[in-house]
This record gives structure tokens, C-alpha cells and sequence, in this order.
């Protein structure tokens, strides 16, 4: 019984069935679009997808895996060279399974697999090749933080200092020059307020000294008369 078995055997052994999907593999990696049965599409796209991620990473180590599967030395090349380049910025589902119909001399149905990248049809920037983009997060985010913190605080710095250091002896000057004539101006008319109020005030006690000045003479000389 094959209970929870997902795995599609395609009638034949376990060798023979990883040199099949290896050999359909190279095919497709070769000329980019393959025709066969929909059975063995779906098998190989499952098969293939992993070791088209593996291109990504074009280190020694990612080659060697791959050519594990494959045992074929133009095939990694066109995988890690072309290929990786124009999937480079796509996250997954590199393959595309198209439906034919069904084969006229054994009635089987067939599909075709392909490239999603590779097909001008269907993608209309098939044609232009992508690169992959490596950033890292620490280093982006302290090379754009830092010029947005120093630049503000240095032209602060600059308004504050000149500012009053240009305008503090202009306006001593000016509130001198003010101050000055206002002065110059009032001095006359307090003083000319001030005069005949001090001549008003002499003016009764000079007549009040008259009078008593002419009574002394004449009581003595009624004292000497008695």
C-alpha cells in the first residue's frame, strides 16, 4: 500500500528515476523549454527548483552540491552564469508548466516546462537581465542616520552665535541717541516751569515784611510823645 505516499514514481526504480529528472534537467537548463508528459513536468519541476535556488549563491560550495545531482559540467556553467543572472531577484516558482493536450499514439498528456524568465511572450522583460542587490541593514541604516543628526545642530549653532553679537551694539547706539535729546529738550522747560513760582512765592513775603517794617517807627515815636 502506498498510504500518504506523494511522491510520483513514474514506473520506474529509484536510480533510474533521479538519472531521468538529472537528464531532463540538463535539457531544460540547455535549451530553456522542454516537451514531455505532464506527469514528468510536475516531477521535474519539483526536482529542479531547489538546484535553480542553489544558483543563487555562486560559491564553491553551492557548485559542488549542484553537480552532485547533475555530473554535468556545461550544464552548471549555464545554470550559475545566464540563468542565475536573470532569476536573481525572482523568490521562487522559476518554472512554468503549460498544458498540450494529449499524444496521439499513446493518448498520454503532455505539457511543456520553461523558464518563466526566458519566455518574451509571456513576460515582457524577459529580454533584460537583472542583478542581484546585496545590502546589508546595520550598515544602511548608521550611513544614513548620521547625516540627518549633524547637520541641523551645526546651523543652530551658527544663527544663535552671530545674531546678537551683530545687533546688541546697534541698539545701545540708538537708545543713546534717543536718550540724549529728550534730555536736552525737558531741562529748559522745567526750569522755566519752575521760575515764576519761586517769584510768586517771594513776591507776599516782601509785602508782608513792608508793613511791619513801617509800624516799628511809629510806635516809638508815640511812646516818646507819652
Amino acid at each position: 500500500m502506498r498510504h500518504g505516499d506523494k511522491v510520483n514514481n513514474l514506473g520506474r526504480t529509484a536510480s533510474h528515476r533521479r538519472a531521468l529528472l538529472a537528464n531532463l534537467t540538463i535539457s531544460l537548463i540547455e535549451h530553456k523549454r522542454i516537451t514531455t508528459t505532464l506527469a514528468k513536468a510536475k516531477a521535474l519541476r519539483r526536482y529542479a527548483e531547489p538546484l535553480i535556488t542553489k544558483s543563487k549563491d555562486n560559491s564553491t560550495h553551492s557548485r559542488r552540491v549542484v553537480f552532485s545531482y547533475l555530473q554535468n559540467k556545461e550544464a552548471l556553467t549555464e545554470l550559475f552564469g545566464p540563468i542565475a543572472a536573470k532569476i536573481a531577484e525572482r523568490p521562487g516558482g522559476y518554472l512554468r508548466v503549460i498544458k498540450l493536450g494529449f499524444r496521439r499514439g499513446d493518448g498520454a498528456e503532455t505539457a511543456m516546462i520553461e523558464f518563466v524568465d526566458f519566455n518574451e511572450v509571456y513576460n515582457p522583460n524577459a529580454g533584460k537581465t537583472k542583478t542581484a542587490k546585496r545590502t546589508r541593514r546595520g550598515g544602511a541604516r548608521k550611513v544614513t542616520a548620521a547625516p540627518v543628526e549633524e547637520a541641523p545642530v551645526v546651523e543652530e549653532v551658527e544663527e544663535v552665535a552671530a545674531a546678537p553679537v551683530v545687533e546688541e551694539p546697534v541698539i545701545e547706539q540708538v537708545a543713546a541717541e534717543v536718550a540724549a535729546p529728550v534730555a536736552e529738550e525737558t531741562a529748559p522747560e522745567v526750569v522755566a516751569e519752575a521760575a515764576p513760582e519761586v517769584v510768586a512765592e517771594e513776591a507776599p513775603a516782601a509785602e508782608e515784611a513792608a508793613p511791619a517794617a513801617d509800624e516799628t517807627p511809629a510806635t516809638e515815636e508815640e511812646e516818646k510823645k507819652d
